[in-house]
């Protein structure tokens, strides 16, 4: 591996594993049948500056991580390809920002090559890679933040200080564009102090101040245009995204303050084997500037993530890539060395966790199937055995011949990513993508007068694949309960009272759809509270009912 030309092995895996996937299979709920609506909104509409979700106020994110989302479809199409192309471009660029760091950290190619090929495989990196949601996004902000910030205190010259400093500015308010006011503190909260452990907080206090001059002026416009569009933006979006998620009790997804923990060993894997002698190699060089760097990097964000009460596995992004450099520098130097042992445990340790599986699955599809007889099942179900094949088979040789294979396990993780989504059984791709659903019936639907969902995932899809967004959403509000309380958003939603009235005066005008998702007792209920007859399709949770124009 290590006698192999490294940019052209990462762009060959960047296609392979992140490019090739992109339109292999439908939108996955809930965000990614969201950020395609929203998107595809602002290409519709024109508005580019204050985001909508099926023509709804949506304030809980700002509006570039949209644009870029709103870009790949306009120069790819309005399809799963474009869809996604924003996250896989993203996290390929903070593959090369490893590659760049690594090099100038310590000027080994083969040390280069493997922190950039290690972070490439990070499990959560390569998955997120192929899901469009806004994490990939800003972690290449912050990412090229912090990049930005060791090259301005690595420079010896004034003018690649300059860049690097304004760089930094510039990565800065795009994150914040993206998720908030977060992409300002993580720059701050690692620079302070590691610049006091140095001696050098009068250069951040000289240079700073370019930073924040260059974040004002790429962000400034889009701010003031936000705040005379919609007054109320910023209120909510401070107070309900960033204090009332951090601190209240009702928070979003509230997690114990551990729940990372555990969620950086597995966000790493294949490679979490070597997480016990990448941590002892870091405490045995901590007074060590680059490796102080990038641990202050990884820990810092990491225990303010924790103090949130609102987590999800995602929001540790950030904290990968330095991960990822202290890792390749600790791989690095075993195979030198010549120490095989972390590097056989790891192949071991992934070859047993693929057995498992493999043992598991085989043991649910005897006892509980999740698999039924049909031809494309049996496809899926051979899909799912290669894709834990290919991850056994590619540890075992890691563990086998750790030397000259120590790279194996991406190989393992790019055919999971590949395959793994196709491999789904019906049960979960059925109900998990309702836009293929739709997309089946699009044809139908493309002539409805009127759309109704109870569910804001299949509302979104419906509206995505359709092109409209005047989905009108049946006794759910969830996200959209702030948006909804304004006056023109009143007629955009209906109870179990007024849906027959409803449909009702909307077939007075011409043909209804209606997208519904029933599983629980509250959606069955909802279910019948409509009329019997129209046209009626099933799959899994889904029912897809078509109401003709009333006589």
């Amino acid at each position: 591996m290590t006698r192999l030309k490294p940019l052209p092995v990462l762009l060959l895996a960047f296609v392979a594993f992140y490019l090739l996937p992109l339109g292999l299979h439908g939108l996955w709920i809930p965000d990614e049948t969201r950020y395609a609506q929203i998107s595809q909104e602002m290409l519709l509409s024109g508005n580019w500056v204050a985001p909508h979700f099926m023509g709804i106020r949506y304030f809980e994110k700002p509006a570039a991580g949209y644009w870029l989302i709103a870009l790949g479809q306009a120069v790819f199409g309005q399809n799963l390809f474009g869809v996604r192309i924003a996250s896989a471009l993203t996290t390929g660029l903070s593959v090369l920002l490893a590659y760049l760091i690594a090099r100038r950290l310590w000027n080994d190619p083969r040390k280069s090559f493997a922190c950039a090929l290690l972070y490439l495989s990070f499990g959560l990196v390569a998955g997120q890679a192929g899901y469009s949601n806004l994490d990939p996004q800003f972690t290449l902000w912050v990412n090229l933040s912090l990049v930005a910030l060791w090259f301005a205190l690595d420079s010896s010259l004034l003018r690649s200080r300059l860049g690097a400093w304004a760089v930094l500015g510039f990565a800065c308010a795009m994150g914040f564009m993206t998720k908030g006011f977060l992409a300002w503190a993580l720059p701050v909260l690692i620079a302070v102090p590691y610049m006091l452990w140095q001696r050098r907080l009068g250069e951040l206090l000289r240079y700073g101040p370019l930073a924040i001059g260059v974040a004002v002026l790429v962000c400034l416009p889009w701010v003031l245009a936000v705040h005379t569009q919609e007054p109320d933006f910023w209120r909510f979006f401070f107070w309900n995204e960033h204090i009332r998620r951090f601190s209240a009790d009702n928070a979003q997804h509230v997690r114990p303050w551990w729940f990372f923990l555990p969620i950086m060993a597995v966000a790493c894997l294949p490679w979490a084997g070597l997480l016990p002698n990448t941590l002892h190699q870091a405490w045995k060089e901590k007074r060590h500037p680059a490796i102080a760097f990038l641990a202050l990097w990884l820990l810092l964000p990491l225990g303010l993530f924790s103090l949130s009460n609102g987590k999800l596995p995602t929001y540790i992004m950030p904290c990968l890539l330095p991960l990822a450099l202290l890792m390749g520098h600790t791989l690095s130097d075993l195979v030198s060395q010549g120490k095989t042992q972390a590097l056989c445990l790891n192949g071991l340790f992934n070859f047993v966790i693929g057995m498992a599986a493999m043992v598991g699955l085989i043991y649910l599809q005897i006892a509980r199937p999740l698999y039924s007889n049909s031809h494309a099942e049996m496809f899926s179900l051979s899909l799912a055995f290669i894709v834990l094949l290919g991850w056994i088979l590619a540890n075992l040789l890691q563990a086998l011949r750790p030397l000259t294979l120590w790279a194996m396990p991406a190989l393992g993780i790019g055919l999971l990513v590949i395959l793994l989504p196709a491999s789904m059984p019906a049960q979960i791709a059925d109900n998990e993508m309702p836009d293929q659903f739709v997309l089946e019936h699009l044809d139908e639907l493309q002539h409805t007068h009127a759309l109704l969902s109870n569910e804001l995932e299949s509302a979104s899809a419906l509206a995505w694949r359709l092109q409209r967004a005047d989905v009108v959403l049946y006794d759910t509000e969830g996200e959209l309960r702030y948006g909804l309380q304004y006056a023109g958003a009143v007629k955009r939603k209906v109870g179990l009272e007024q849906v027959q009235g409803w449909l009702k005066e909307a077939r007075q005008h011409g043909s209804v759809g209606v997208l519904l998702r029933v599983n629980s007792t509250s959606e069955m209920r909802e279910a019948g509270q409509l009329p019997p007859g129209g046209k009626r399709y099933h799959k899994g949770y889904l029912e897809l009912i078509l109401y003709p124009q009333a006589p």
